[in-house]
């Protein structure tokens, strides 16, 4: 429409534009996430523009031919109920033709969605803590691990490869990761990273229970006395049991749907959720 706004691709500046709306709203977003972000796909962030001022973003990252994910769609407070959300989507949802498409969507939002061709997988819960205590034996710098077997296992955590992602997501700046390891075979990693507020633990997978523990208590080690974030399925018993074993505080939820059903992926390993704008 001739009144709409103008729609174009992202450059890794106009990310940053994003990632400030996300803070605005109360995302809580990381202080590398645009770098990383970006990295994902760089031809997957748009920008809807109204006489040259950005008025709403999206990132709508493809990972392969099969699998997409969408997120940081947001217009601006001033420009909402204009149409102009509805042409930003639309643009993205070209970029990722063919995909099975993921979201991770605030609750009052879940029937939008689903009129979208959207279901609901899942919810997912954000919990809050106060870090501290000791790191705990039997944890490695994840930076003395061989990339290639962190990138196998994040692949079993999730839908498609996303080694660039990764590579850049574990050495941002102000970033710490841990793994631990059973002879030469990685059997979990954790990443915390700094935030506007606090810091958020993501992701954090593990083959057991105990592992995980390991895990969460060597990055909360890292914040003593500071906040920080951890992002739970709900549909991992083990992972809510985590959480409320430590006393951390329920602070939102959200609803994970798809466009072509649930994707393979082993969710029981899965007791952070590395970001809910890239999945």
């Amino acid at each position: 429409m001739s009144d709409g706004p103008k729609i174009r691709t992202m450059s890794r500046d106009d990310v940053d534009i994003a990632i400030r709306l996300a803070a605005k709203e109360g995302w809580n977003p990381g202080l590398s996430d645009a770098e990383c972000f970006y990295a994902a796909d760089p031809e997957g962030f748009f920008i809807a523009e109204k006489n040259g001022e950005p008025v709403g973003t999206i990132s709508a990252v493809r990972y392969d031919d099969r699998f997409g994910f969408v997120g940081l769609y947001i217009i601006a407070p001033g420009s909402r109920g204009k149409g102009y959300g509805t042409a930003l989507w639309n643009h993205a949802m070209q970029h990722l033709e063919g995909c099975n498409i993921g979201l991770d969507a605030v609750t009052e939002q879940e029937k939008t969605y689903m009129k979208s061709g959207f279901g609901t997988a899942y919810r997912s819960a954000r919990f809050e803590g106060t870090g501290g205590g000791k790191c705990p034996e039997g944890v490695v710098r994840l930076e003395e691990v061989d990339f290639a077997k962190v990138a196998e296992y994040d692949r079993q955590c999730f839908p498609s490869s996303r080694e660039q992602f990764m590579r850049t997501w574990l050495t941002a700046d102000g970033v710490t990761g841990y793994g631990v390891m059973d002879g030469d075979r990685l059997t979990g990693f954790g990443v915390i990273r700094p935030c506007a507020m606090g810091s958020k633990i993501g992701p954090l997978f593990a083959d057991t229970p105990e592992i995980a523990e390991t895990l969460f208590q060597a990055l909360t080690a890292l914040v003593p006395g500071r906040k920080f974030y951890l992002d739970v399925m709900e549909s991992n018993a083990a992972a809510g049991e985590l959480a409320r074993r430590h006393g951390l505080k329920k602070v939102f939820v959200t609803v994970r749907m798809y466009t072509d059903g649930e994707p393979v992926m082993d969710t029981e390993k899965v007791y952070g959720v590395t970001s809910f704008e890239l999945g």
